[in-house]
């Protein structure tokens, strides 16, 4: 019968504590590198979700000042006319205008080219401030305060008209369009 040898010299317990020890070192180490992983994953879709909202918020301010512009733009066009030149003014109108609005000015063209010729108007337009009541990525909805200096065969020395516009506008063509102007207030 054959016995195992025993150690006598305590070298079997370093044995098993040197193969537990690099055991416990391989498990904090593979627990570590997924950790590391883990937080590596977690870190890139903060960033990527981060960002996507960034683009987001961007997107839709660059949507408001486009609006704003175009609002602004239309209702200087629609304010700032003059009898020599409404042949190209009513043309700025036009050219940021669609839809039933486009057409309705449009319509009276000749109409107001011979009131404003038989007149002598001549208004200077200046936007004082606009404001978005709504928008969304199609159409929006803009109040635009502007003033007038307007002179005309009954008032030559000039007076001074403020207008508040409701302006309605599509977006077409890349482009934002005014498709309803109302006076309002």
């Amino acid at each position: 019968m054959a016995m195992a040898a025993r150690r006598t010299d305590g070298m079997s317990g370093l044995v098993f504590h040197t193969t537990r020890s690099l055991t416990t070192r391989a498990g904090r180490s593979r627990a570590l590198s997924v950790g590391l992983v883990v937080a590596t994953v977690l870190t890139t879709a903060a960033a990527l979700w981060l960002s996507s909202r960034l683009y987001d918020q961007r997107q839709a301010e660059q949507r408001q000042q486009d609006i704003l512009a175009a609002a602004r733009q239309s209702a200087l066009n629609f304010t700032s006319l003059d009898y020599r030149r409404y042949d190209r003014d009513s043309g700025n109108v036009l050219k940021s205008a669609t839809g039933d609005f486009k057409k309705e000015f449009a319509a009276q063209t000749e109409e107001l080219t011979e009131l404003v010729a038989r007149n002598k108007s001549v208004s200077e337009g200046q936007v004082l401030d606009a404001g978005i009541v709504r928008s969304d990525e199609r159409t929006a909805r803009v109040l635009v305060v502007a003033d007038s200096k307007v002179t005309n065969t009954a008032v030559p020395k000039g007076e001074a008209r403020t207008y508040r516009l409701q302006l309605d506008l599509v977006h077409e063509d890349g482009r934002w369009l005014t498709s309803d102007v109302e006076f309002v207030g």
